[in-house]
């Protein structure tokens, strides 16, 4: 069973950042892609951004410029830096990890955006 553990949530300013951090209890070089998702009261899951085992990344497009996702695979460690932080990215954000048909989650770590 893989497990996913996000870290690095938490309150910040509008117009701080944040570094979240997703530990793999697995090589993450092994999974097709790895990915942040979000969902914020009342509303869906959404995709932030991914990244694939060889390095493609995409975004949604409210956060690219904004946000960053990347990979340190001898860390098993897939980070999500945030710049110019809203109230509207106020979320829990969730690590995936895609392994064939597979989907694995996180348990999420709270984003607030406040002053």
């Amino acid at each position: 069973q893989v497990q996913l553990v996000e870290s690095g949530g938490g309150l910040v300013q509008p117009g701080g950042s944040l570094r979240l951090s997703c530990a793999a209890s697995r090589t993450i070089s092994s999974f097709n892609a790895m990915a942040w998702y979000r969902q914020a009261p009342g509303k869906q899951r959404e995709l932030v951004a991914r990244i694939t085992s060889g390095g493609n990344t995409n975004y949604d497009d409210s956060m690219r410029g904004r946000f960053t996702i990347s990979r340190v695979n001898v860390k098993n460690t897939v980070y999500l830096f945030m710049n110019n932080l809203k109230p509207e990215d106020t979320a829990v954000y969730y690590c995936n990890a895609e392994s064939g048909f597979t989907s694995y989650w996180g348990q999420g770590t709270q984003v607030t955006v406040s002053s």
